[in-house]
C-alpha cells in the first residue's frame, strides 16, 4: 500500500476512471494481465497519483507510449531496463 492517500478504481469518480482506463488502453496487451507477486507488501504505483488525475494521465500515458509495440524492444527487455534503474535509484518499485 502507498504511504499517501490513494483512489481505487472501484471508488474513483467517472473523471477518474476515464483517465485510468484511457492510460490502460495504451499499454502492450501483455501488460494486462499481472505478475506473481514478488512482494508481500501491495504497492500499487498507479493508485499513487490517484489524486492528480492529470499527472497520473500524463505520466502513464509517456510510460505507454515508451512501451509501444512498434518499438523494437520486447516486455523482457523492458523489464531488465526498469530493474537496472530501479537498483541504481535505490527503489524498490
Amino acid at each position: 500500500m502507498a504511504w499517501i492517500k490513494t483512489i481505487d478504481f472501484e471508488d474513483a469518480d467517472e473523471t477518474l476512471q476515464n483517465v485510468m482506463n484511457q492510460v490502460r488502453g495504451l499499454f502492450p496487451v501483455e501488460y494486462k494481465e499481472g505478475v506473481p507477486k514478488a512482494s508481500a507488501i501491495d504497492e500499487r504505483i498507479v493508485d499513487s497519483h490517484s489524486l492528480i488525475p492529470e499527472a497520473l494521465l500524463h505520466c502513464f500515458s509517456l510510460f505507454g507510449v515508451l512501451l509501444s509495440d512498434g518499438l523494437p524492444l520486447e516486455r523482457r527487455q523492458h523489464e531488465m531496463i526498469a530493474a537496472l534503474v530501479s537498483d541504481i535509484n535505490d527503489c524498490h518499485y
